[in-house]
């Protein structure tokens, strides 16, 4: 056991990071699963049904830096060692860009974006020491394109994938990778515990922002993606030293990505002759 990896999981209450530890575990990994509350995390050990010394459940508000500081030095101290790190916590926030309240604003940066930056900081050191490791962020494919009623939480996402491409051009070199996950609607508590969402008021936005603020309320317990199914394919793909840079999970979103990508590529290459007449040479006689 003493070989098996050590994958250290934010968010493992529900949802998607608790499949993803009971998965490592079964996989035959040592697992460090955190959540705001300890308790939430006492049925990933029978779930698993392995040994209880190849799970250590910490109590951690990704928020919090003293939390975050303990949960790394008791993960080492316990297992001496870092392998994967999963950035899983998070929620969603809806609301339209004019009606987004500053506060809420915020407080989801502070946990989809800040919290990251941070435990990720931390978890760099030992993982560049031991020379490998994956680094792999939960994100969304809001962090690919915007859609209307989310544009907060797709920022959030954006500048987590700006963030993982110079992260990944860093590290890269010293045996380490990263990558971002995007899924599409899993079938998790995001659209109904764990979604917030400040509903328009405006009647210039109910058939937009308003309109997909109900839908993904309706949606809630009927998302098509399969979060056990997602996490036995993060961890196989751990087997691997590479990891994909982007990873679109959901056939309802895998198409519109690309679809979406391909759109703005075309529209890079509409507008080339104009982009690059802005340098100096461009205006030479």
């Amino acid at each position: 056991m003493s070989t098996a990896p050590v994958w250290f999981i934010t968010g493992c209450s529900t949802g998607l990071g608790r499949e993803l530890a009971v998965a490592a575990l079964e996989a035959g990994a040592r697992v460090v699963a955190t959540a705001r509350d300890a308790a939430s995390l006492a049925p990933i050990g029978p779930l698993s049904g392995v040994p209880a010394e190849r799970l250590l459940a910490l109590a951690l508000d990704v928020n919090n830096t003293e939390q975050r500081e303990h949960c790394v030095a008791q993960a080492l101290e316990t297992f001496g060692r870092i392998d994967v790190l999963v950035n899983n916590a998070g929620y969603g926030y809806q609301a339209t860009a004019e009606e987004g309240d500053e506060a809420q604003i915020r407080a989801l940066f502070d946990t989809d974006v800040f919290s990251v930056f941070a435990l990720t900081r931390q978890v760099l050191p030992p993982m560049r020491a031991q020379g490998q490791g994956h680094i792999i962020h939960i994100g969304s494919v809001a962090g690919l394109f915007g859609m209307p009623g989310s544009g907060y939480y797709a920022a959030a996402k954006h500048a987590l994938e700006g963030w993982t491409d110079a992260l990944a051009a860093e590290i890269a070199p010293l045996g380490l990778h990263t990558c971002c996950v995007e899924p599409g609607p899993l079938r998790t508590e995001f659209a109904g515990r764990s979604l917030r969402q400040t509903p328009t008021a405006l009647p210039a936005y109910e058939a937009t922002a308003g309109a997909r603020q109900v839908a993904t309320r309706q949606s809630s317990g009927q998302q098509a993606g399969d979060p056990r199914l997602c996490a036995q394919l993060i961890v196989q793909l751990t087997h691997d030293k590479r990891l994909p840079r982007h990873l679109v999970l959901g056939r309802t979103v895998s198409g519109m990505a690309i679809q979406r990508l391909s759109a703005t590529v075309q529209e890079l290459k509409d507008w080339q002759a104009i982009s690059d007449s802005v340098d100096f040479e461009a205006s030479k006689p």
